[in-house]
């Protein structure tokens, strides 16, 4: 199964982990994309937008009409969400036309810790 972690990690933390698996040569056994900070992530991946996730996790490669007939909202909404997807590097787009969710499942991770 193809995972993508999505978490919470200052930029200096993302680009250590980078360079410690560049330099090893060891890659990760899973996919990461970092947000620096929570609200970041929730700016990001909105109530709508883990829908649209949702319909598309193992779908393959569809097009934006095609995602928002899953969800059943209106393509112009569905491609305003796809916009900010593919800029956070969430969603890609397919060889052929398209975007795709090139992942299995997802896991969201971050710790919420007292000041």
């Amino acid at each position: 199964m193809k995972t993508v972690t999505l978490d919470v990690r200052s930029p200096a933390d993302a680009m250590g982990d980078f360079v410690r698996a560049w330099k090893t040569g060891k890659s990760q056994k899973s996919a990461r994309i970092s947000f620096a900070t929570p609200e970041l992530l929730w700016q990001v991946l909105t109530a709508k937008r883990w829908e649209l996730l949702k319909a598309l996790c193992g779908a393959g490669p569809v097009s934006i009409r095609e995602a928002a007939r899953r969800v059943g909202r209106d393509v112009k909404a569905v491609h305003g969400d796809i916009t900010a997807l593919l800029n956070a590097g969430v969603l890609g787009r397919a060889e052929g036309g398209g975007i795709v969710f090139p992942f299995d499942a997802v896991k969201v991770e971050f710790l919420l810790q007292a000041a």
